[in-house]
């Protein structure tokens, strides 16, 4: 297949030298956990080598030329979750990213001829709303203002380490240190709590144990926009929406911000491949070094079990007695570490996480953007229904349910729901003038079919085929404007992009496996078992999207551990 990369691959070091040298930390991975955790490490003195397996740095958040002339984001498509201390302290915008918020955020066409529309403007967005009910629409700043307020409760606990008890603790003074730490984390919770007040802290507990359902027919009774709430909660995941827990992961989705503006998602200019190449390239310029081409077969230990590098797939050994990991917790734990290393109730507990996926991502070249039989807009070009996500066949909770129970019971989704969308509108760097890049994330799509192999071509196009005749309901000729198009299933995704299960956020998003016990109990804090060994991919606190945040909490402890050890 013609391809060309976009993304910089960044400072290629010779063999020699990346040998040679004794580094101070190693990264396995260059996605854009791992290239934070390594502009953090690099920023506090640390001479740093990161090691990324593929020819392009990024990981899931990466931009490819799959067609000529068609710039695609292949895994991750839209921005809100980087986290702001990452984006100002790596002075980001500097580094090249430009955020292009969504406007309107979502579109959601009915095959009878309705569509709703939400979006920043409170104007427009009551409207849409009212076209369906008025309750509703009256409703819906209240729902948007209870999740803001739950963000804001949230929103500190991505930024720092989970209060874990540090492992091996000797001394007490250690220890006093330790517990003083931890109580006062749980002060400023408590705090927090005070601050938001018994009947919200009733509420919000409700949220986080309850399935999405529960929580929007709660709120509202039109399907149309509770469907379109609720494929936040589903996203990237096996689960329904009627799913208990799933109200966590719809929180999840809406703690980003784009600029400040809380629940603004975006793309980005370039592709999500930019985010990676800016973090890259703050990285460089502390001087961490970023190297491609690189698979990292095994960690490498010392007679006392601790880490003191790796070795390369090309048999090359790369030294340190710092490694950091942004593999998945499988693929780290599982397949890097040496066996008889760890505890085998640790192994149990990694081997035994849920990593089922119902992605499948398609990237799609067309010759003209879709014309949706349910919005005749008058515009001359693109119009606002084109801006942000569309949801395609979610006009229902129960159409969701009904997509999810499919994969359950082992093959794909007769009715795929998906979201897409269509950055080329807003970025005219990615696509040829009058053409357009089309983004996919479909669900639900079983790991291993029952009816039929991802890996049998044939069977492959039956899917893309189902997805784009499903568009041509909502867009009559859709199908016969594309122009080619890429494909990545739960196997494509865990062989190509190194997401184990094809699981994009390292691991389920579950209430069990989030805080304290991600990636499992008594390891939260992303030292490992194994001396030297830290987590940091989104395997780790605080879990999946593009945050930044399991790679700079990582940092701080490396750098903590560095400092108590050389003091």
């Amino acid at each position: 297949m013609w391809r060309r990369t976009f993304a910089t691959v960044g400072d290629r070091a010779s063999s020699r030298a990346l040998k040679d040298k004794r580094w101070d930390a190693l990264v396995i991975g260059g996605g854009h956990n791992g290239l934070t955790a390594a502009a953090y490490l690099a920023r506090g003195g640390l001479s740093v080598a990161v090691l990324e397996r593929r020819h392009v740095i990024g990981g899931a958040a990466v931009t490819e030329e799959l067609v000529p002339g068609f710039k695609f984001s292949r895994c991750s498509y839209v921005q809100s979750l980087l986290r702001p201390a990452v984006i100002k302290e790596l002075e980001l915008g500097r580094h090249g990213l430009k955020l292009l918020p969504l406007n309107p955020s979502s579109f959601t066409p009915c095959l009878d001829g309705r569509y709703l529309m939400l979006g920043s403007d409170e104007e427009l967005t009551h409207t849409e709303i009212s076209k369906f009910s008025k309750r509703d629409a009256d409703a819906y700043p209240r729902y948007e203002n209870q999740l803001e307020n739950f963000c804001k409760f949230v929103d500190p606990l991505f930024d720092s380490p989970p209060p874990e008890t540090f492992q091996e603790i000797s001394s007490f003074s250690d220890r006093i240190r330790d517990k003083s730490r931890r109580s006062a984390f749980w002060a400023r919770c408590l705090r927090r709590a005070l601050d938001l007040g018994q009947n919200d802290m009733v509420n919000f507990m409700e949220l986080l144990l309850s399935p999405a359902s529960k929580v929007l027919n709660k709120w509202f009774e039109t399907d149309v926009l509770k469907a379109t709430l609720a494929t936040n909660a589903v996203v990237g995941s096996m689960g329904s929406v009627h799913t208990p827990g799933s109200g966590y992961v719809l929180l999840h989705h809406v703690m980003g911000q784009t600029d400040g503006a809380l629940g603004i998602w975006s793309y980005v200019e370039g592709g999500m491949g930019s985010v990676s190449s800016a973090i890259g390239n703050a990285a460089r310029e502390a001087g961490a070094q970023i190297i491609t081409n690189a698979e990292v077969s095994r960690l490498m230990l010392d007679e006392y079990g601790r880490a003191k590098g790796v070795l390369l797939a090309d048999g090359s050994e790369v030294h340190s007695s710092i490694v950091l990991s942004n593999a998945t917790p499988y693929k780290t734990f599982m397949e890097l570490v040496p066996e008889d290393v760890l505890p085998d109730e640790f192994l149990q507990s990694v081997k035994n996480a849920d990593y089922t996926s119902g992605t499948t991502k398609i990237n799609v070249a067309v010759d003209r953007l879709p014309s949706f039989q349910s919005c005749k807009l008058n515009y001359p070009h693109a119009g606002p229904q084109h801006r942000g996500s569309i949801f395609i066949s979610s006009e229902s909770m129960e159409e969701i349910g009904s997509a999810c129970q499919d994969a359950v019971n082992g093959v794909p989704s007769r009715r795929p729901f998906m979201e897409m969308t269509i950055p080329s509108v807003l970025d005219k760097t990615i696509a040829p003038p009058g053409k357009h890049v089309v983004n996919l994330f479909t669900q639900y799509t079983p790991y291993k079919p029952s009816d039929g192999s991802w890996m049998d071509p044939v069977y492959r196009k039956s899917y893309a085929d189902k997805c784009f005749s499903l568009i041509d309901e909502y867009c009559p000729g859709f199908s016969s404007s594309v122009i080619g198009y890429d494909m990545l299933t739960p196997p494509d995704l865990e062989r190509e992009i190194g997401l184990t299960g094809g699981n994009i956020f390292h691991g389920a998003m579950g209430l069990d496996s989030l805080f304290l016990m991600r990636p499992v109990k008594g390891w939260s804090n992303y030292r490992t078992p194994v001396q030297g060994l830290y987590l940091c991919g989104s395997g780790a606190h605080p879990g999946g999207g593009v945050t930044g945040a399991p790679g700079r909490n990582a940092a701080q402890i490396v750098l903590q551990d560095v400092k108590k050890s050389s003091s």
